[in-house]
């Protein structure tokens, strides 16, 4: 026996209920769409949330300091052990032994640094300033760079393409690190009208957004490639439109979905890239704190002190870790495969 038409649970009252649901997904906008995905995506939503939280910190750098630390550079002798630079469980006890915490208190949150005591909070938050502003910086310029010739090589084709293709290719056969380091460490303290960390931070970003360009480039080429073949864009030529407008107007905003999301990936690459560079001795110039050349001051210290190892390195795996997740939940939340 068959069910009556208007009893509860049935197939049509199932499509009816779904009907209103097609509508309000067929009404929203694509951003609308993408931040619903993102907000239920937790692990996402958190490394953007750790992402804000390490941006303010560096934007408030100065002002946390003075709150809750030391002056970075300031040196603080009393607690540290003549003998082993290891910093003393009790400061007026030379006997007591070394903490391998280093001192964590009220007073110094993430403990002090061997042999010159200086604060390790202070120095992990200035840190963060140059990590994030060589990263920024570099991404902004590589993305500029690889937008506008990925898009040019792919819209002209021809030898257009072929010219920057090839380029592409052989800045992609660079021994980008060896390359960095030459060009690091010949680079004299003055030049360019720059003088000191200016200088150093500078060349850090002309270094990695230089030289990583083609990789944005080629997604840029091939998206451009795909679009320019589509409906709107061979409206707009048959109305007469310029490659010009083509390109500002029809082309680049619907780009700026993939550069948004590999942009978020390529910045914790490129503080990677500035730790390593730091790490090795060609980054910033001390003392100025960079979290690679805190790790490589604390190479020697790491059996007596390991806290001096680990802060640092907690530092990059989290802010890398972050910036990765968040890169992550964009590329799914832009999908437009993922399902509501």
């Amino acid at each position: 026996m068959t069910a009556p038409s208007d009893a509860p649970g049935t197939v049509e009252d199932a499509g009816a209920e779904a009907e209103p649901r097609r509508a309000d997904a067929a009404s929203r906008s694509l951003r609308q769409i993408a931040w619903q995905r993102f907000r239920r995506d937790k692990v996402a939503l958190t490394g953007g949330i750790v992402v804000v939280l390490l941006i303010l910190t560096a934007i408030l750098a100065p002002l946390l300091v003075k709150f809750f630390g030391f002056p970075p550079n300031q040196f603080n002798q009393a607690p540290i052990d003549p003998l082993t630079g290891g910093v003393l469980n009790d400061p007026n006890d030379p006997t007591s032994g070394i903490d391998p915490w280093g001192g964590m208190s009220l007073d110094h949150l993430l403990g002090l640094e061997p042999v010159n005591g200086r604060d390790l909070f202070s120095r992990i938050v200035y840190g963060a300033q140059i990590s994030l502003l060589v990263a920024f910086g570099a991404t902004v310029l590589c993305v500029f760079i690889g937008t506008v010739l990925g898009s040019l090589a792919g819209y002209f084709g021809g030898w257009v393409d072929t010219v920057i293709s090839r380029a592409m290719d052989i800045f992609l056969a660079f021994p980008l690190l060896l390359f960095a380091i030459a060009l690091a460490g010949v680079i004299p303290d003055g030049a360019f009208g720059l003088t000191g960390n200016g200088l150093r931070v500078a060349l850090l970003i002309f270094i990695i957004g230089f030289f990583n360009w083609p990789y944005i480039g080629r997604i840029v080429r091939g998206q451009t490639l795909s679009f320019k073949e589509r409906e709107f864009v061979e409206a707009a030529r048959s109305l007469g439109a310029s490659n010009r407008y083509i390109l500002f107007r029809e082309i680049l905003p619907n780009l700026v979905t993939p550069i948004l999301v590999y942009s978020t990936l390529l910045i914790p690459t490129n503080i990677l890239f500035e730790a390593a560079l730091s790490f090795l001795g060609v980054g910033i110039n001390p003392p100025t704190p960079t979290w690679g050349g805190m790790i490589s001051d604390s190479l020697q210290y790491y059996t007596t002190s390991p806290h001096f190892v680990i802060i640092p390195g907690l530092a990059i795996f989290i802010t890398v870790l972050a910036f990765n997740l968040l890169g992550d939940g964009l590329r799914d939340a832009f999908d437009p495969r993922s399902s509501d």
